[in-house]
């Protein structure tokens, strides 16, 4: 079965030798225990995946959760975390190895991610964004994109970030303004994105602009890498939200700003199709980041029901608290898994957005209700800044806006449904 316990040993001579050698990649093959015959179904991880879990959880209880709270209050960027779990191989985990990466399929990604995030989502999110931005140049790059852009980001601890979304086009994408005008061998942009995370510090953005007007809005999309230190890129002051605060999160403007040619991903016309195709690795690893929020709530909700008395016994001992957990429980499993079941399409090379719209789904809504009722158990406590729940309430809330809303996850799943189904 997957591993929750958090009574579980963190460290494993595997996990040791990994934190040794940073690109010590495990053979990624092999995403189940070779014990199980091939022919079933099998929950059980394979030794590799337990050592990288094993090592995102030792370095989550060391690095991250005794932080946690400090980056929440400062709103600093965790570049020190960061810096951490990039020495150690936990940051770029799905840049290929051809391009210096450690090349892990999406279910160890989840893995690490779900780690992560149990210790802070803010700091996870600011991890996990660098693999937004990759992921189209993993899906539509050429060898030399991949080469100078992938490359880099192994070599030292770079971050990068993904600008679709604009102050007017957010899940709608087709009503994206920003422009790119072909002039000889350059692409002239001009445009704003909005609630760009990383952009305070990215090296590069991956940029959807449109660049003919007058094709049908999903033709009319083209992609791009734009150096961060270009001319024209202005970056906006970081934006004070709800939750996940150390996560960098800005508008940024493009004025004028000269792409070559050859930062273009893929064909004219192949923004949207791009786009779309790096939410089928990414949404899985959002999803994942939830459940972490939503193991972390469960977690804390449990260990304060078994201390907190009323009535001369613990509160877990209540039936209507004890009722709460079980909900909290079965909806960490049920989302756990169906992250699990898109990470396992990916990885053995089948379309997941299906699976990877119903894991953001329902792994979103895990985390917002699991922080919900970790505060109602923790009663007036839990209303206070000095609970570990209330910053998990403000943070788990933005799972079920960014990378596509719950109503666009919805969209996804129900036009699946007519052909899935039929008489």
């Amino acid at each position: 079965m997957f591993v929750t316990q958090r009574s579980v040993p963190l460290a494993s001579k595997a996990a040791s030798a990994l934190r040794a050698s940073r690109f010590a990649a495990p053979a990624t093959s092999r995403l189940f225990s070779q014990s199980a015959p091939a022919h079933n179904i099998s929950f059980e991880l394979s030794d590799d995946q337990r050592s990288y879990q094993d090592l995102a959880r030792k370095f989550t209880r060391d690095n991250i959760t005794p932080v946690a709270s400090q980056y929440d209050k400062s709103m600093e960027y965790p570049w020190e975390v960061i810096k951490k779990a990039h020495e150690v191989g936990l940051v770029n985990t799905h840049i290929p190895e051809a391009f210096g990466g450690i090349g892990l399929g999406l279910t160890e990604c989840a893995l690490i991610s779900e780690e992560l995030a149990f210790g802070c989502s803010g700091i996870q999110t600011a991890i996990e964004a660098n693999g937004l931005a990759e992921a189209p140049v993993i899906v539509a790059g050429n060898d030399q994109q991949k080469a100078k852009y992938l490359g880099r980001m192994t070599e030292e601890p770079l971050v990068a970030s993904y600008g679709v979304t604009e102050p007017g086009a957010g899940s709608d994408v087709a009503n994206i303004q920003t422009r790119a005008v072909k002039k000889g061998d350059k692409w002239i942009l001009n445009g704003t994105k909005m609630w760009i995370t990383n952009a305070g510090h990215a090296n590069w953005f991956f940029v959807l602009a449109k660049t003919n007007p007058e094709e049908r809005p999903h033709k009319a999309l083209s992609g791009f890498i734009v150096d961060g230190d270009a001319q024209g890129v202005i970056r906006g002051k970081k934006e004070i939200n709800m939750g996940q605060r150390c996560s960098d999160t800005r508008m940024v403007t493009f004025e004028d700003v000269e792409v070559p040619e050859e930062n273009m991903l893929g064909s004219p016309g192949d923004g949207f199709k791009i786009a779309m195709g790096a939410f089928d690795i990414t949404r899985p690893l959002v999803a994942s980041g939830a459940v972490g929020v939503a193991q972390r709530a469960l977690y804390e909700a449990t260990i304060y029901a078994k201390e907190r008395k009323t009535m001369g016994k613990p509160i877990i001992a209540h039936q209507a608290v004890a009722f709460m957990l079980a909900d909290m429980q079965a909806a960490v499993e049920a989302a756990r898994n169906l992250v699990f079941k898109s990470t396992w399409c990916k990885d053995q090379g089948q379309r997941n957005s299906f699976y990877a719209s119903m894991a953001k789904l329902l792994a979103s809504r895990a985390a917002v209700s699991n922080a919900d009722q970790a505060v109602q158990i923790y009663g007036g406590l839990g209303f206070n800044t000095e609970s570990a729940v209330e910053k998990l309430y403000r943070d788990a809330k933005i799972f079920e806006l960014y990378e596509g809303t719950s109503q666009i996850q919805r969209l996804v799943i129900s036009r699946h449904l007519a052909d899935l189904y039929n008489a």
